[in-house]
């Protein structure tokens, strides 16, 4: 490979890198046969994925990988331990060839619910389901212990291995064990439980290991109110301390669920132009392929249209067989022996909702792509969004937004920004002077400054913004709303950025009365208008701080009879300060401005000093 082949293909997995989500997930790396080399899991995949490409990394083992990637693949999840399942997963099926080998080949410990006459509950790294149903895995054995001693802890299930019959328990075949006699087993094989009492608390352990809790919250909680009615409240605590440990239960991995093998999972995401089409293949519990293609609309095809030619397409490419297809809608294919499931809750709801997030994720690092090639693009996107939730007349292209300054109404001024296509024209930046406001009068100064701001355009005959914020709620909307629309009769919308109790920007507002419009504060949209907002509030912080700094410099100094700019000037770059002018002895003085005017100086400030 020549230096610019590598040069181009860096670039490529750099490019990919920038758009990796900042989610959690596995990541695959491919080799220039298209062959996975490597499979990684992470909490940040872009935080990742990037830190094999910093200049900075001394690892040989690193370096000899990053040579050999010429194309990367993720899959989306929700939390970090779905990432490591899921991570476990693809290293079992493709045994990619950087990865380390699973230390004698164990998977990560499930639990068993046995089929026998008493059911037993127990953690297994061996899956054979003739033996019972099996949930999790768990890649945290201290949650899966913790699981289990929730479990013995509500219904005591029997933890001996003989095999219980119920001929058996008829004869007396059997006696009670240790257990029994510390009230960790109720003795079910001496008939001191009933046969469906014991099975009650079993389908219950089930319903908690699948995570439907509730139901069996609301048992608990019936059977406390009885006892409590009983006044048996020894007993009524008992339960009440097990409903708290049942409050404090986290149900089993979204990602992996033994009770789903040999199973394709299909969702489509799309818009005007284009359909995203995601895969996932689920085999003896486990995901072990994710994959997402592209269809360009020609004909307004439908979602459904789309879909059909997604399902066949994608199962021949990785020739699946899989005898069921979860899907999120209808879809008019038929195929021999498949049955077509579009599920409403549990662990297939949960699969196709993931399938769901991957889709989504792809268009949007597909948009991603093309914003970074085409920059306008983006900015026109935002505009649009931005048009569309404030139901604007036309595209908001110029933006302006004011605010104030002062401290204690002294050195008051205020500021006008201008932000064309979200970006900030700097050149048509305004900083204001407040003329005829005494005191700290914000809405005063803003209707002063508005008042003169659009006057002068219009006297100018220059653009008008489409859209004016305001740095503030509803009363400086409604200030800047009485100068825009009763005394200049002009139409131009007015939206204004509210502030919590923490002075934090977390509401847009629009309209009068002003509403609240929806939108999510970490968007992309809500970032560009608290930019906005930051930028009018550096601006006219600024412009106050040079004012407030010139005063301060020289008002002293233009006290001093005798002495004029020139001197002045001469001693503020000599001194730097007029403390330091006060400070200084004659001989300094003199040596900045002459004898005669270093005497008058040094007077000055020995006078006032020594009063």
């Amino acid at each position: 490979m020549t230096k610019e082949e590598n040069e181009r293909r860096l670039r490529y997995l750099k490019g990919i890198v920038s758009r990796l989500p900042e989610k959690p997930g596995s990541y695959q790396f491919y080799d220039n046969s298209k062959a996975i080399i490597y499979v990684g899991k992470a909490k940040n995949l872009k935080s990742r994925v990037s830190s094999y490409f910093h200049s900075e990394v001394d690892r040989f083992k690193t370096k000899v990988l990053v040579s050999k990637i010429f194309d990367i693949s993720y899959t989306v999840v929700n939390t970090e331990e779905d990432a490591l399942l899921l991570e476990n997963s693809l290293i079992k099926k493709y045994n990619p060839r950087y990865n380390v080998l699973l230390k004698d080949g164990k998977t990560y410990p499930s639990i068993c619910v046995t089929n026998e006459f008493f059911p037993r509950i127990f953690s297994t790294r061996t899956i054979n389901k003739k033996w019972g149903s099996y949930f999790g895995p768990y890649s945290h054995v201290g949650t899966m212990k913790a699981v289990l001693d929730l479990i013995k802890l509500l219904y005591h299930p029997r933890t001996c291995r003989q095999p219980i019959t119920k001929e058996g328990i008829e004869t007396g075949k059997y006696k009670v064990c240790l257990d029994y006699h510390i009230k960790k087993c109720m003795g079910p094989c001496t008939k001191k439980q009933s046969y469906e009492d014991y099975h009650k608390n079993i389908m219950q352990a089930r319903e908690i290991l699948k995570g439907n809790t509730r139901q069996v919250q609301r048992e608990l909680k019936d059977e406390m109110l009885k006892l409590s009615e009983e006044l048996r409240f020894e007993e009524a605590e008992e339960i009440k301390q097990k409903i708290i440990a049942l409050d404090t239960f986290v149900s089993n991995s979204e990602v992996v669920s033994h009770t789903i093998n040999n199973v394709d999972v299909f969702s489509i995401t799309s818009d005007e132009k284009i359909a995203f089409i995601n895969y996932i293949h689920v085999s003896n519990g486990s995901i072990n392929q994710s994959f997402t293609i592209e269809y360009k609309k020609k004909l307004n095809e439908s979602d459904e249209e789309l879909l059909q030619l997604g399902i066949i397409e994608l199962r021949e490419r990785f020739g699946s067989l899989a005898k069921e297809i979860i899907v999120p809608q209808e879809v008019n294919v038929e195929l021999d022996n498949v049955v077509f499931t579009i599920p409403q809750r549990g662990d297939k709801k949960t699969l196709l909702d993931l399938s769901i997030m991957n889709g989504k994720q792809y268009k949007f690092d597909r948009l991603k792509q093309a914003e970074k090639l085409n920059p306008e693009q983006k900015q026109t996107r935002l505009m649009k969004e931005l048009q569309e939730k404030l139901h604007l007349p036309k595209l908001p292209y110029q933006i302006e937004c004011f605010d104030n300054s002062n401290i204690s109404g002294t050195d008051a001024v205020a500021a006008c920004v201008v932000f064309k296509a979200l970006k900030p024209s700097k050149k048509d930046y305004k900083h204001y002077n407040i003329k005829t406001v005494t005191g700290p009068d914000d809405y005063a100064s803003m209707k002063e400054v508005v008042s003169r701001r659009y006057t002068r355009v219009l006297e100018e005959q220059n653009p008008l913004p489409d859209l004016i914020i305001a740095d503030g709620g509803k009363g400086q909307m409604e200030v800047i709303r009485q100068v825009i629309q009763d005394e200049l009769n002009l139409d131009i919308p007015i939206a204004g950025l509210a502030k919590d109790n923490r002075h934090r920007t977390n509401e847009l507002l629009y309209g009068f009365p002003p509403m609240h419009v929806a939108l999510k504060t970490d968007s992309e949209l809500f970032h560009i208008l608290t930019h906005i907002q930051d930028e009018v509030h550096r601006f006219a912080i600024e412009f106050h701080r040079n004012k407030r700094s010139k005063r301060a410099l020289h008002s002293e100094l233009d006290t001093i009879k005798g002495i004029g700019p020139k001197a002045r000037e001469a001693l503020l770059k000599g001194l730097k300060s007029v403390k330091k002018i006060s400070e200084a002895d004659y001989e300094t003085l003199a040596t900045l401005i002459g004898p005669a005017k270093a005497g008058i100086v040094y007077q000055h400030f020995h006078n006032t000093n020594n009063q």
